[in-house]
C-alpha cells in the first residue's frame, strides 16, 4: 500500500500543491494590502489638507475627525521635524503615543523623510486599546512650502489582518483537502471509504471541535490576552456552586427513579406472559413523552398543579401551587424520562437466554430467588447505562427547568439567563462548561462500563421463549402501578387537549374554539419551519449515522478511536452549551451561519449522529461478518456488497435513525432556542413563548399540533417501511 513510488508521487504532488497554494496566498495578500494602503494613503491625505495651522484649534479638528472615524489615531507635532517638535495636543494617551513612537528604531528616518517633504510609512506596529496600527508620518506645509510641522496618522490594519488570518484558513483548507483526496486516492485499498471517512473527520471538526474550541477560547480570553480571571471570578461566586450542587442532585434523584420505574415496565414486558397486544399498547403509551414537545406535560402540570391550576385553585382552593422547586421537577422529569430507562432495559432484558431461567427453576429456586440470583445480575449493566443516561439527561434539562425550577437555581436555566437575560455570553459560556463536567463524566463512565462488560448468554441456538417469573399477586402488583403511572400520563394529555377548549384556563373556563385560529395564525410559520427542517434532517442523520457505524464497525485506519468520539461527544454535551458553541462559532467568517435554517440543521444532525452510531454499530455486529466475505469470495466488489448485502440489513437502524431524529428535531428546546430567528422559528420555543405570557390555550394547541404532526410522520414511515416481528418471544407458564 505505501510503496516507494506512491509515496515519492505524494511528495512531489504535496510540493507543488503546498507551493501553489502558498503563491496564491501571498499574492492575493499582497494585493489586499497594498489596495488597503493605497485607500489609506488617499484618506490621510486628504485629511492632512484640512489640519489647521493653528495648533491651538488642532484639538477641536481632532475631536471632529476621530467622530467620524473611530479607527484612527492622530498626533500633530508643532515645529522643525529635525528639530525639536512640540506635541499640539496633551493628554495621558497622546504622550504616552509619543514616547513609544519617539523612542521606535524608524522614528528617526521618519522624521528626516517629513524635513524633505516625504511621506514616511512606518513598518513598526504598535497595540493600542487592543488595536494594531501603523504610523504613517504625514508633512505639514505653510503657503510658501516651508514645513510647519507633522501629522502622525495610526491607521488601524486589524481589517488587513483579519482578512489575512480568514485566506490562511482557506489556504489550509484547501492544501489538506488537495492532500487528503491525494493520499485516500493513492493509499487506500477502498478510495470511496477514505473519503467518506476524511468527509466524517470534516464534519465533526468543524461542527464539533471548532464550536467547543471557540466556547472555550471565549472563556480564557480577556481583552486579547489568555487568562483565567473570569473563571476564578464566576467561580468564586456562591451560585455556580448552588447551581451545580442542585443540578446534581436533581439528576441523581431523577435517574434513580427513573430507572426504578422504567425496570418495572421492562420487566414486565419480557419477563411475564402477557398478550403481543398489551405489550404494544404499554410500549405505544410509554413512548408519548418522547414524541410530544418538552413543554407538554410540564404544561400540563401547570394547567392542573400550577398557580392557577384546576385541581390547585378550582377544586382545593389552594392559592400556590406544589409543583414549583425540586418536587415537581423530579416528578416530570420522572414521567418525561422513566421511558428512556425502559428502552435501555428493555434490550437487555430481552436478549436474556429464559433457558437460564428455567435451569434455576429446575434447581428448585423459587422464582424470587430466579429474579435475585440470575436475572437481576445479568441486567445490571443495563440498569447501570440506564441509569447513566438518565442522569445526563436530566442534569443537561433546560425545558422544564425553565417553567419549574422557581427558586430552585440549575446550571442549564443559569447559563441561559447569562446568555438571553444579561447578555453575557462569556459568564454564560463558563456556566455551560461547569455543566460539561459531570454530563463528560457519567459518559465516559457508561461507556467504560459497556465496552469492559459482557452480560451474553446468547449460546448457539437463540430461544424465542420467556418463562414468566411472577406469580399472580405481583403480576397483578404490576399491572396495576403500570395502568396507573399511564392512566396519569394519559390524563395528562388529554389535560393539554382539553386546554385547547378554554377560554383563559384559571380564570375563564369557557369553551371556545378561538384558540385555534389564533394559535394557527400566529405560529402557522414555525409550525411550517420546524416540520420542513426535521424532514431535511432526518434523512441526512440517518445517512451520516449509518456511514459512520459501517466504517467503524467493518474498517480499520488510523484514527478510527478519535473518530469515534468526536462523533459520540454531542451526546455528552449538554444542550445548552451546543447552542451557544454554535452562536460564538458560526456567526463571524469563515462559516457564517446564525440567523438561517441551515444552523438548524446541522444543530439536529450533530446532536443525533451518536445515537444513529450506535444504532447501527449494534446492528452490524449482529451481523455475521463471514456473509460479507462470502459476498466477496464469489466475485462481488466492495460496493456491491454493500448495496447488496449490508445496506438492507442495516436498513431498520437507518429508518429508525431517521425517524428518532425527526422526533428530536420537533421537540428539540435547549440548543435551538439559541439559534432560532425570525427567519427560522420552532414550536417548542413558541410553546415556551405562550406559556411565560400566560396564554395557555395558544400553548396547547401548538403542542397538540405538535404531537399530531410527529404521529403523522410515524405513520408515514410505518407504510413505507414494514416492521419484522420475526423474533418476538412467545409467552410460557411454569412448566
Amino acid at each position: 500500500m505505501f510503496t516507494p513510488r506512491k509515496l515519492l508521487i505524494f511528495g512531489l504532488v504535496s510540493a507543488l500543491v503546498l507551493a501553489f497554494v502558498s503563491w496564491m496566498f501571498v499574492s492575493i495578500s499582497d494585493t489586499f494590502h497594498g489596495y488597503i494602503r493605497s485607500s489609506q494613503t488617499k484618506h490621510i491625505a486628504s485629511l492632512a489638507e484640512s489640519i489647521p495651522g493653528d495648533p491651538e484649534a488642532f484639538s477641536a479638528w481632532k475631536e471632529r475627525v476621530s467622530a467620524t472615524d473611530k479607527g484612527l489615531k492622530i498626533l500633530y507635532l508643532a515645529g522643525d521635524p529635525q528639530g525639536n517638535p512640540v506635541l499640539a495636543s496633551t493628554g495621558p494617551e497622546d504622550e504616552e503615543l509619543l514616547a513609544q513612537l519617539s523612542a521606535s528604531a524608524d522614528y528617526a528616518a521618519a522624521m528626516e523623510s517629513v524635513a524633505y517633504q516625504e511621506k514616511f510609512f512606518s513598518k513598526t506596529s504598535y497595540l493600542v486599546g487592543g488595536r494594531r496600527i501603523y504610523p504613517v508620518y504625514v508633512p505639514l506645509m505653510d503657503a510658501d512650502s516651508n514645513v510647519t510641522g507633522t501629522a502622525v496618522f495610526m491607521g488601524d490594519e486589524n481589517e488587513a489582518r483579519s482578512f489575512d488570518k480568514l485566506l490562511l484558513a482557506f489556504a489550509l483548507i484547501l492544501a489538506f483537502a488537495v492532500l487528503a483526496v491525494l493520499g485516500a486516492a493513492l493509499f487506500s485499498r477502498e478510495p470511496i471509504v477514505g473519503y467518506a471517512i476524511l468527509v466524517l473527520f470534516v464534519i465533526v471538526g468543524a461542527f464539533v471541535v471548532y464550536p467547543l474550541y471557540e466556547a472555550f477560547k471565549l472563556s480564557v480570553m480577556q481583552e486579547g490576552r489568555i487568562g483565567l480571571d473570569l473563571w476564578r471570578k464566576i467561580l468564586a461566586q456562591p451560585k455556580i456552586w448552588t447551581a451545580l450542587r442542585n443540578s446534581c442532585l436533581l439528576g441523581l434523584v431523577t435517574a434513580s427513579v427513573s430507572t426504578l420505574i422504567g425496570y418495572v415496565f421492562a420487566f414486565y414486558t419480557t419477563r411475564t406472559a402477557i398478550s403481543p397486544r398489551r405489550r404494544r399498547v404499554i410500549k405505544a403509551l410509554a413512548t408519548l413523552p418522547i414524541i410530544s414537545p418538552p413543554f407538554s406535560l410540564t404544561l400540563s402540570l401547570i394547567l392542573l398543579f400550577g398557580n392557577n391550576g384546576f385541581i390547585t385553585k378550582k377544586l382545593l382552593g389552594i392559592g400556590s401551587g406544589p409543583i414549583y422547586g425540586l418536587g415537581g421537577l423530579v416528578a416530570i422529569q420522572t414521567l418525561t424520562m422513566f421511558t428512556i430507562a425502559f428502552s435501555s432495559i428493555e434490550g437487555v432484558l430481552q436478549a436474556i437466554d429464559a433457558t437460564t431461567e428455567e435451569a434455576s427453576m429446575d434447581l428448585r429456586a423459587g422464582k424470587l430467588k430466579t429474579f435475585l440470583k440470575v436475572t437481576l445480575p445479568l441486567s445490571l449493566p443495563g440498569i447501570l447505562s440506564a441509569w447513566l443516561l438518565v442522569f445526563t439527561t436530566a442534569i443537561a434539562d433546560f425545558a422544564n427547568p425553565l417553567l419549574l425550577a422557581g427558586g430552585f437555581k440549575v446550571l442549564s436555566v443559569e447559563a441561559y439567563l447569562e446568555v438571553v437575560g444579561m447578555s453575557r455570553v462569556d459568564h454564560g459560556t463558563v456556566y455551560a462548561l461547569v455543566l460539561l463536567l459531570p454530563t463528560i463524566v457519567a459518559f465516559l463512565v457508561q461507556r467504560y462500563w459497556i465496552t469492559r462488560r459482557s452480560y451474553v448468554t446468547v449460546t448457539g441456538k437463540p430461544s424465542t421463549r420467556l418463562y414468566d417469573l411472577t406469580s399472580p399477586p405481583v403480576k397483578a402488583a404490576l399491572a396495576g402501578f403500570i395502568v396507573l403511572f399511564l392512566g396519569f400520563i394519559v390524563g395528562m394529555y388529554l389535560t393539554i387537549v382539553a386546554g385547547c377548549f378554554v377560554r383563559n384556563w384559571g380564570i375563564d373556563y369557557s369553551f371556545t374554539l378561538e384558540n385555534f385560529g389564533e394559535a394557527f395564525r400566529r405560529g402557522g410559520k414555525s409550525m411550517l419551519d420546524t416540520t420542513t427542517l426535521a424532514a431535511i434532517s432526518a434523512p441526512i442523520a440517518g445517512f451520516l449515522g449509518m456511514t459512520a457505524a459501517y466504517i467503524l464497525v467493518r474498517k480499520r485506519f488510523p484514527g478510527k478511536r478519535l473518530l469515534e468520539f468526536l462523533i459520540l461527544a454531542p451526546f455528552a454535551i449538554p444542550g445548552t452549551l451546543v447552542g451557544i458553541s454554535f452562536v460564538l462559532a458560526f456567526n463571524k467568517a469563515p462559516i457564517v451561519l446564525v440567523g438561517t435554517g441551515a444552523i438548524l440543521v446541522v444543530a439536529y444532525v450533530i446532536r443525533e449522529m451518536p445515537f444513529g452510531l450506535e444504532n447501527g454499530s449494534s446492528t452490524l455486529r449482529q451481523v455475521d461478518p463471514a456473509i460479507e466475505e462470502a459476498a466477496a469470495d464469489l466475485g462481488a466488489g466492495p460496493s456491491a456488497v454493500f448495496r447488496t448485502i449490508t445496506l438492507p440489513l442495516i436498513r431498520p437502524a437507518f429508518v429508525s435513525t431517521m425517524s428518532f431524529t425527526f422526533v428530536r428535531a420537533m421537540t428539540a428546546v435547549s440548543t435551538i432556542i439559541f439559534l432560532v430567528s425570525p427567519n427560522w422559528y420552532h414550536m417548542t420555543v413558541l410553546v415556551y413563548n405562550y406559556s411565560e405570557n400566560v396564554k395557555f390555550g395558544l400553548a396547547s394547541v401548538t403542542s397538540v399540533t405538535l404531537i399530531a404532526i410527529v404521529l403523522a410522520a410515524f405513520g408515514v414511515i410505518r407504510l413505507l417501511f414494514k416492521q419484522s416481528v420475526m423474533l418476538e418471544k412467545s409467552g410460557t407458564q411454569e412448566a
